[in-house]
């Protein structure tokens, strides 16, 4: 029989880091001196939160490069070794549309990059299954991020080369050093299937595997890391009960409220209209994109849905959506529209919804961050 500490075992020497956590053992007493010694530029007497919340994941600062100079190719060369069905993060700016494969960005965690003029960090933890782009100034001068090899909740710690503060990556604040206690401006961004990106933006661009780096893009070395049931890894704190630790979810910020949507919900209403903070939303959700985090080759995972939430309010009106024979239609001006929020069809096509601040994680980490969440499904709220 399988147990949770069987499967425990069978996934550390699957991770990057397996072999130094192996090494590590408890990982290391959090006080400064032992930081400080291998970050000496580092402000250690400026902080935002007890050290002894922050472990070592294996790596040392850098260990998981960070990819500096990106590059991109179209689409239809990137499906050469892109599973349609993958995942990609999906970042637009000043009508420059980029597509960040999980595949690459699972080896890297961030991408520094500049996109429409705007320099940004498009970053991923596998642990936590967050990905998330922040705009790279700060106070007026442009960061540059790597990785420190340090977890907070599980969740990376990141660090910016100007002045080697720490940054949490699930937040956007800083938590050590100079910037301790300022916040990174999180931007919009979706996870989507490759073949959505290629769908909706035809003219974008996908980051390349010419990296810099030999890696094995397109395995996963974190297999089956989404379907474990217990504990998340080298997370020390209590899980929540209120969901499975693993369970995706699509968490909504807006006024003062934080209302999450778990992907099991998203099963039986693909399309959510609600209310959140006093402002109307709509939770759009489509089959048929891959897991990054399930089997070893990411093209043999399982399916999981993408999920992205928007303002449902367009010029004066209103809108509520619905799903009506595989499509997303609004039942005001029955127009289309994808999973960007875009109208592709109808008599509001052209229009965009209003992202709203949200993003796809594991549960454990949404609460850990979050804890005062509401729970959609346990909260009474429910609208179609």
């Amino acid at each position: 029989m399988v147990t949770a500490g069987s499967q425990r075992a069978l996934l550390l020497p699957l991770c990057l880091a397996a072999l130094a956590w192996l090494q590590a053992g408890d990982g290391w007493s959090a006080g400064a001196s032992p930081f400080a010694g291998e970050w000496p530029r580092t402000d250690f007497s400026r902080r935002a939160v007890d050290l002894n919340e922050i472990e070592s994941g294996g790596p040392s600062k850098d260990g998981i490069p960070a990819i500096d100079k990106p590059r991109f190719v179209p689409s239809q060369e990137a499906s050469r070794w892109l599973d349609a069905r993958e995942p990609v993060i999906v970042f637009e700016h000043q009508g420059e549309a980029r597509a960040y494969p999980l595949q690459i960005l699972m080896f890297h965690e961030i991408a520094n990059d500049t996109v429409g003029g705007l320099p940004v960090a498009v970053t991923f933890c596998p642990l936590c299954n967050a990905s998330i782009v922040f705009d790279r100034r700060v106070a007026g001068a442009v960061l540059d991020f790597g990785t420190t090899g340090k977890l907070r909740k599980s969740d990376l710690v990141m660090y910016d080369r100007q002045s080697e503060s720490w940054w949490q990556q699930f937040t956007g604040k800083g938590i050590v050093g100079r910037y301790a206690g300022a916040t990174l401006v999180q931007l919009p961004s979706t996870i989507a299937a490759f073949e959505d990106f290629r769908k909706g933006y035809p003219q974008g661009r996908v980051l390349s595997r010419q990296t810099g780096f030999n890696r094995q893009y397109g395995k996963n070395p974190y297999r089956g890391y989404d379907r474990i049931g217990d504990s998340p890894f080298l997370f020390r704190d209590p899980v929540d009960s209120r969901l499975p630790a693993m369970e995706r979810v699509l968490g909504v910020t807006h006024g003062g409220k934080t209302r999450i949507y778990p992907f099991a919900a998203l099963a039986a209403a693909p399309v959510i209209n609600d209310e959140v903070g006093g402002e109307p939303i709509a939770v759009l959700s489509q089959e048929g994109m891959l897991s990054a985090l399930d089997a070893e080759i990411i093209r043999d995972s399982r399916r999981v849905p993408a999920a992205a939430a928007y303002s449902r309010r367009l010029n004066e009106g209103v809108l509520s959506f619905e799903r009506r024979d595989g499509r997303i239609v609004d039942r005001e001006t029955d127009s289309e529209w994808d999973i960007f929020g875009r109208a592709i069809a109808g008599p509001s096509k052209g229009a965009r919804l209003k992202p709203v601040d949200s993003g796809v994680h594991f549960a454990f980490a949404w609460l850990a961050f979050n804890p005062a969440s509401e729970i959609y499904g346990k909260t009474g709220v429910s609208r179609r």
